[in-house]
């Protein structure tokens, strides 16, 4: 499965960009699909999830402020990132998992999912 980000950038602090993974085959393929992100010298974390039925959840750093969203018409996963913070700079990946257990339990255990896009990087300056 390749799956393509997009919608990264150099962006102020308080900004809002929007992020995008084209997921082939996303509709009918009862993936959960998630948002995860390193911070510079550390293992991925997970930072917000989409189950096949629409089912978000968030990590509790993003929650509020972050949006997952799917449009199944066109395979395509969103993270909405409002009131950017400088801490919020990292690559975001795209990832799918064929799920066996809850969303918070993948949400927590991002090195479990099957599928990673290349990342798109979010540069947020103060």
């Amino acid at each position: 499965v390749q799956l393509v980000e997009s919608g990264g950038g150099s962006v102020p602090s308080g900004g809002s960009p929007r992020l995008s993974c084209v997921v082939p085959g996303y509709t009918y393929s009862g993936y959960y699909v998630a948002w995860l992100r390193p911070a510079p010298g550390t293992e991925p974390a997970g930072v917000a999830m989409i189950t096949n039925d629409g089912t978000a959840t968030y990590a509790a750093s993003v929650k509020g402020r972050f949006t997952i969203s799917q449009d199944n018409a066109k395979s395509t996963l969103s993270l909405q990132m409002d009131s950017l913070k400088p801490q919020d700079t990292a690559m975001y990946y795209c990832a799918t998992k064929t799920p066996t257990y809850s969303a918070d339990w993948y949400l927590a255990r991002p090195w479990s999912f099957d599928y990673w896009g290349q990342g798109t990087q979010v540069t947020v300056s103060s």
